[in-house]
């Protein structure tokens, strides 16, 4: 018997909760038997002392519903949903370090002390599941102020009517997002040294708040990326620079000495005269090269890959070698086999998948036939294989 207060309970709860909550022992997602039979998709992945006990994340969505930077109970039901149900980790959603760094005025933001309360109670929910929980941190430069998801069409900037500022935009050079859009505002060399002071200040309150990464945005066409390029990928057709695999691949080799232990490999966004071939694969075989070319050099950096993770198999490809081993040489693992391929990531990172489905990471279990833990108190209702 375990006393909790008052309470007596056969049950423990989970430690460092400041509430009793039936502690998930072994967090819900985690293979309940361990040989060298088990998908990679379902072994543990170890990032410096965070140690995930599946290769499966929450990639950072957008809700464009928090109160003035504050996250609510909205976003602790929303991003507790996938904790539960064996995700083992989950990235919040793109949160500005500065008020006029938010995408639209319902983000996510974390540029004062009264926005730390409000998501250490997510993240202590999380924690309550056994699973880890991190947090993007960003400015979205030119692409600021505009109207969510669901308001947007003709009139896609949040004028200061609606709560907006487009005559307070940031980027490197004053050049607007596209046409009828704002012209932002080009940042003075103290406006940049203080953004640097801002992203540092938005770390150490995610840390007060107890999350176990942060994740630095600098994709998709917001303030880091369009420092690094006036327009990026998939842009070569147009005859301009532009930042393309071969810079990311030296971008990528970089990191590992800058103390950076994944990298969330994604593309477009940052121009809308794109060119974009969709196909399932567009965005994993772009971290699949990456990787390769990593692993070359020599270098120890976990590679995540986004995009289009909607089934079970691609899930499991993604992270695993299909075919025979034929040996490591210079880095990399040659395979045999006409078909063979390499492991294009080391950990998926999904999105839309997980709003369809909150269960994804128990349904793909069931479908590679991998036993997992459930969440303590749905163990009565299995997924059924042939119900799937």
């Amino acid at each position: 018997m375990t006393v909790t207060g008052k309470k007596l309970t056969a049950s423990p709860g989970a430690p460092g909760i400041p509430y009793y909550t039936p502690a998930q022992t072994p967090p819900a997602g985690t293979p309940l038997e361990t040989d060298a039979e088990l998908p990679t998709l379902f072994t543990p992945l170890k990032l410096r002392d965070l140690t995930l006990q599946n290769r499966f994340a929450v990639s950072p969505m957008c809700m464009y519903s928090a109160d003035d930077g504050h996250l609510t109970d909205w976003h602790l039901v929303h991003i507790g949903a996938f904790a539960l149900r064996g995700v083992a980790l989950t990235i919040i959603e793109a949160t500005a370090v500065t008020p006029n760094g938010r995408i639209s005025p319902e983000d996510s933001g974390l540029w004062q002390d009264s926005q730390i309360a409000p998501l250490k109670r997510i993240v202590d929910f999380v924690h309550s599941q056994g699973q880890k929980i991190g947090i993007q941190l960003a400015h979205a430069g030119r692409k600021a102020s505009t109207l969510s998801l669901w308001h947007a069409g003709a009139r896609n900037v949040a004028t200061e009517d609606l709560g907006g500022w487009p005559d307070n935009l940031w980027a490197p050079s004053a050049i607007a997002w596209d046409e009828g859009y704002p012209t932002p505002k080009e940042m003075t060399v103290a406006q940049i040294e203080s953004l640097v002071q801002s992203f540092a200040d938005a770390a150490k309150r995610a840390v007060q708040a107890g999350v176990d990464t942060i994740e630095i945005h600098g994709a998709h066409g917001y303030l880091i990326s369009e420092f690094l390029s006036p327009i990026s990928n998939w842009m070569e057709w147009a005859g301009q620079p532009s930042w393309d695999l071969e810079q990311s691949k030296r971008l990528a080799a970089l990191l590992p000495d800058l103390g950076v232990d994944l990298l969330d490999v994604s593309s477009s966004g940052n121009n809308p005269k794109q060119k974009i071939e969709l196909h399932p694969s567009y965005q994993t075989d772009l971290a699949g090269a990456i990787r390769d070319e990593l692993r070359k050099q020599g270098k120890t950096l976990a590679i995540g890959a986004v995009g289009m993770i909607s089934t079970a198999e691609m899930a499991r490809s993604v992270v695993q070698a299909d075919g025979k081993l034929a040996g490591e040489k210079d880095g990399t693992i040659e395979l045999d086999g006409e078909h063979a391929s390499k492991p294009k990531a080391d950990l998926v990172l999904i999105a839309r998948q997980f709003l369809r489905e909150p269960e994804f990471v128990l349904k793909t279990a069931t479908l590679l036939g991998v036993p997992v833990a459930l969440p303590a108190q749905y163990s009565r209702a299995p997924f059924k294989k042939h119900r799937l």
